[in-house]
Order: C-alpha cells, then sequence, then structure tokens
C-alpha cells in the first residue's frame, strides 16, 4: 500500500467533507443517540461511495485521453460554489429536530453531490481505488468522532460554520485541475 495514496485520500476526505463535519456537530447536539447519528453517516457516505464507484467503473470505459477532462466536474463544482459565495446565497442544511439514522443518511446523501462530482473522476485515474474507500471509511468514523467533539464546543462549530464554506471552493477547483492536468 501506498502511503501517499493514503494522504491523499486522506485529504481529499477531509477537504470534501468540511460541510458534513459542521452537519455532524449539528446532528450529535440533536441526536436524542449517538449511534443513531453514526449509523446514518455510514449509511449515507456508503451511498456516496456506491455511487461514486459505480460512476468511475463506467467513465473508465472512456478512452485513456478524455479521462483527464473529468477535472471540469469538481473544477465547475469549486467555481459554482465559489460564484455561491461570492453572491451571498447561503443553503443550510441544518435539521430542524432530533435526526434519526434515515435523516442523517438522507442529509448526508444529499450534501454528498459535491463529493461524487469529485470521487468519480479521481477514481477514475486512480489506480487503487479500494484504497480511498478504505480510508474514506475509516475517516467517517473520525469525522464522528470530531462531529461529536465539536458537538460539546459551541466556539469551534461556529468557526466551522462560518469559514468551512470558504475553503471548500479553493479546494474543489484544485481538485478539478490536479485530475485535468493528471493525463
Amino acid at each position: 500500500m501506498d502511503l501517499g495514496v493514503v494522504g491523499q485520500a486522506a485529504g481529499m476526505f477531509a477537504v470534501t467533507n468540511v460541510d458534513d463535519l459542521v452537519l455532524l456537530a449539528l446532528f450529535f447536539a440533536r441526536a436524542r443517540s449517538a449511534w443513531r447519528v453514526v449509523a446514518g453517516q455510514y449509511l449515507g457516505f456508503a451511498a456516496i461511495l456506491a455511487v461514486a464507484v459505480v460512476g468511475a467503473l463506467g467513465a473508465s470505459l472512456l478512452p485513456e485521453q478524455v479521462r483527464p477532462w473529468l477535472g471540469l466536474v469538481p473544477l465547475a463544482l469549486g467555481l459554482r460554489a465559489a460564484w455561491s459565495l461570492w453572491r451571498g446565497s447561503d443553503d443550510s442544511d441544518e435539521p430542524e429536530t432530533a435526526p434519526g439514522v434515515v435523516a442523517v443518511a438522507g442529509v448526508t446523501l444529499a450534501n454528498g453531490g459535491d463529493n461524487i462530482g469529485v470521487y468519480v473522476p479521481v477514481f477514475t485515474v486512480a489506480g487503487s481505488v479500494w484504497v480511498y474507500v478504505a480510508v474514506f471509511l475509516v475517516l467517517v468514523g473520525v469525522w464522528c468522532l470530531a462531529g461529536r467533539f465539536l458537538a460539546s464546543r459551541r466556539v469551534v462549530a461556529r468557526a466551522l460554520a462560518r469559514w468551512g464554506h470558504v475553503v471548500l471552493p479553493v479546494v474543489l477547483v484544485a481538485i478539478g485541475l490536479l485530475v485535468l492536468f493528471s493525463g
């Protein structure tokens, strides 16, 4: 196993799930039981990974010289997120009530469109998709622990909510450019 790939996977997971960390903190703050949040997060993220892997398998049928152009997807997502940030629009995914497993999974999946848009092109050009999947699944647990921790630290949760959306467009554009120029 290449530690460089593990590092890339961990970095990609972290930057594409900053918003999810804020949501997890909000879920844990409202949850009646932590296991429901954790189970819902794993269920929703497993669905995101399944869609991304199937999408990458389909994209791998494309000629090799076309695959780097899939980097336009995260690039477009990043530019769209930057445009929304610049325009001042804010679509909050904050839940209104105590979340259950299905609610957490649904919000995770609905919030994962940008993840899928980033993962499919990367999985298409990556030689070791299973390493990404394994790292992502381990980090979902770490994210749940961090979300639980943040739920008890309001100052930290507010800072993430305030600045996480600024970092996301920059990272998406960088990932898009990386995939574009990997070919």
